[in-house]
């Protein structure tokens, strides 16, 4: 495990970049998959990682929470040297509830994570709709727990979630996400 944070190019204000990548439900999923919603919560995650795992019920709990937003979770770890992040572990974890989110994303080229550039799982990226675009409000930590074993006090993401649904800026700072790094494969 190799612990990062989160460092992206992608500012407030930026577009989403688009992407097209496949669902554990057997479904493509898109920027337009989303135009329903008010909100867009991405967070480039994984199946193995203690920090992303620690961060399942939270994003459970966002996508249950919240009917104006969705909460869809991107494994970039399509590396082979990390077998419990591959498709069929993901479809596993769906099927079991321990993953709930609004779409669980399999980034297999790894180029949509780059795109973003997610360093880290759980690496969250809220973005509020405006007409046919998908603009970044907010980019950072879930909570104030950075440390698996530890509890939240601060909830960053349900707060940016509110602010963006409420059309209101989003107040609380940027703060770099914590989590192991994505496996790159070209890191190998």
């Amino acid at each position: 495990m190799v612990l990062k944070e989160s460092d992206s190019e992608l500012e407030r204000g930026d577009n989403a970049p688009a992407f097209e990548l496949a669902g554990v439900d057997g479904e493509t999923y898109s920027l337009e998959s989303f135009a329903d919603n008010d909100a867009l919560l991405v967070v480039f995650t994984c199946n193995h990682c203690p920090y992303a795992k620690a961060k399942f019920d939270v994003l459970n709990e966002l996508a249950a929470e919240f009917d104006e937003a969705a909460v869809v979770g991107i494994n970039p770890n399509a590396n082979p040297e990390y077998p419990d992040d591959d498709f069929e572990s993901m479809v596993e974890l769906v099927e079991e509830d321990t993953i709930d989110y609004d779409a669980y994303l399999y980034d297999e080229t790894q180029d949509v994570a780059r795109a973003y550039g997610a360093v880290c799982t759980p690496d969250p990226f809220l973005f509020r709709r405006d007409g046919d675009e998908w603009i970044l409000a907010y980019h950072g930590r879930l909570d104030d727990a950075l440390d698996p074993e530890s509890e939240p006090t601060a909830f960053y993401a349900r707060e940016a979630i509110q602010s963006v649904l409420a059309g209101e800026p989003v107040e609380c700072d940027d703060l770099p996400a914590r989590g192991c790094s994505i496996k790159w494969v070209d890191d190998e």
